[in-house]
């Protein structure tokens, strides 16, 4: 009896270490899994509201993203967007100099809004750029 608890004792903290390590090793999942799943539930919806028309748009968008999908499409993507969004920032950045060059209060208002706009939207290309490859 006193060798089986030691016994028992070791068998349980080996399957509580063996689970916990499973659980925390399981990897996510991925973002075009995600992408599938998402556009699967929405087909299932067009299907239950007998809308045919977006039931066939959305399986089309079914096999882009099975045929396509892969993580490293997906980075070059987000670091596309990153480009893209520092260049609108550089043109709205000129667009406010054009403006404050010309002195018409108005227009530099919008500009500066502009521009804000543009920086905002860099900051979000960028911050999720960064949750990505920190994933990795």
């Amino acid at each position: 009896m006193q060798f089986l608890s030691p016994l028992i004792l070791f068998t349980s903290c080996t399957l509580l270490a063996t689970s916990l390590l499973a659980a925390e090793q399981a990897p996510p999942p991925s973002e075009c899994l995600i992408k599938s799943q998402q556009i699967s539930s929405q087909i299932q919806d067009a299907k239950t509201e007998g809308n045919k028309a977006e039931q066939s748009r959305l399986e089309k968008a079914l096999a882009e993203v099975n045929a396509n999908c892969t993580e490293t499409s997906l980075l070059k993507q987000r670091e596309q967007k990153v480009l893209d969004a520092k260049r609108e920032v550089s043109r709205r950045q000129t667009d406010l100099n054009k403006a404050m060059d010309k002195g018409d209060p108005e227009k530099i208002n919008k500009r500066k809004d502009k521009l804000a706009e543009s920086r905002k939207e860099l900051q979000e290309a960028q911050t999720d750029l960064e949750k990505v490859q920190s994933d990795d």
